[in-house]
């Protein structure tokens, strides 16, 4: 259970939410997640459960069905997803990313159509940046979308993208004008019943394994311009601004699955026996947790300013990318320390400090990889 006293960012009223998402998961994730790991895919079941709970998109205001909360709730399912699971991205990425581009930049036809099913878990949403060739630059891009009377013509491919297998419902990065490079971009809701819309393969991941990311094909796929998201060609400004809220909730998750990690680690050496003592008893391992709970006093007070900051709308591109840099290598640098920690025992599957480390690896890379988050950081000196 995650314990954390003296939380600035939170009231009594959000401790009532944390412990109902902290119960739901308890009966509805925990029970599955072997299974799911298994699977390489979350059941469509565990959404509509989520959306019955009110655990989907809850800052969607009230006249969209929504329950008009402020991200501090999106951050509390967050924290409790972390320590539970280690993480559940394609959850999070509907509630803290997706619903943000259809709220803030959708029509009123589009907010009707897809809010809803986004907040009751029937459907299940992507977005689709990233290409074989195309990573955090947007100007590699080569998916397409050209304007054919009433209709845009997409094709292209996409790879590494969380819900890829199970979406209902695609947000697809693509130029709309080439000759403009990344300020060509246009965002276009694609609907998997689509002709020409393909999905291949579950991608086999190194981690992360209940979650599905997949490869997406677009084949002369043929919608009509009323799916366009915003306005034409404003893509990449569009992308731009929502990145602090998507690497704030990045942080968070990290820092929760950094705090179960440890966790773990000081229920493990408190337990096992070496030499006549617990492992515990050592100086090593003290010293070791020692500074990781340092590392962790840190970084919740540093969530808490990070998460506040945002809610007043204040958190700056720069302080969100410090944030997912610092948290991300602070989460792998404590999940390796606290498998250490597990002696043997650590690199078996049947431990959750495998999993933990093994779902760690990919915070560092995507939402933008450390290197990048150096760069934007860098760029603001």
């Amino acid at each position: 259970m995650l314990k954390l006293d003296g939380r600035m960012a939170y009231g009594p009223d959000h401790e009532m939410f944390r412990d109902m998402v902290r119960k739901f998961l308890e009966r509805e994730l925990l029970p599955n997640l072997d299974r799911w790991e298994a699977d390489g895919i979350i059941e469509r079941s565990f959404w509509r459960a989520c959306g019955e709970a009110g655990l989907l998109c809850p800052t969607v205001p009230e006249a969209h069905g929504g329950l008009g909360l402020d991200f501090r709730y999106n951050a509390i399912i967050d924290e409790e997803i972390g320590y539970t699971a280690g993480t559940l991205s394609g959850t999070s990425l509907q509630s803290d990313i997706v619903v943000d581009y259809i709220l803030d930049y959708g029509t009123d036809e589009q907010k009707a159509a897809y809010l809803p099913g986004m907040i009751s878990g029937e459907i299940i949403t992507a977005i689709a940046m990233t290409e074989p060739g195309a990573g955090s630059d947007l100007q590699g891009i080569r998916t397409t979308a050209r304007r054919d009377g009433g209709h845009y013509i997409i094709n292209g491919a996409k790879t590494y993208i969380t819900n890829g297998q199970n979406a209902d419902l695609v947000i697809v990065v693509a130029k709309t004008d080439a000759s403009l490079g990344a300020k060509g971009t246009s965002l276009i809701l694609v609907e998997a019943t689509r002709d020409g819309f393909s999905k291949g393969r579950n991608l086999d991941k190194i981690g992360q394994h209940s979650g599905d990311t997949s490869e997406l094909f677009f084949e002369d796929v043929r919608v009509p311009v009323s799916n366009l998201l915003g306005y034409e060609n404003r893509g990449f400004i569009y992308l731009m601004s929502q990145l602090a809220q998507e690497r704030l909730s990045l942080a968070i998750s990290a820092q929760a699955a950094a705090q179960r990690a440890f966790d773990e680690a000081v229920a493990f050496t408190k337990d096992r026996k070496a030499f006549g003592k617990t492992v515990f008893d050592f100086q090593n391992t003290r010293f070791t947790l020692a500074d990781l709970k340092a590392r962790l006093q840190v970084g919740w007070a540093h969530i808490d300013w990070a998460l506040l900051r945002h809610i007043e709308g204040k958190l700056t591109a720069e302080e969100a990318s410090a944030a997912k840099l610092w948290h991300t290598e602070t989460q792998w640098m404590i999940v390796d320390a606290a498998l250490q920690l597990h002696g043997g025992a650590g690199y078996m599957n049947e431990y959750t400090i495998a999993r933990l480390w093994r779902d760690a690896r990919v915070q560092r890379i995507y939402g933008g990889t450390s290197e990048i988050m150096k760069e934007i950081v860098g760029r603001s000196l």
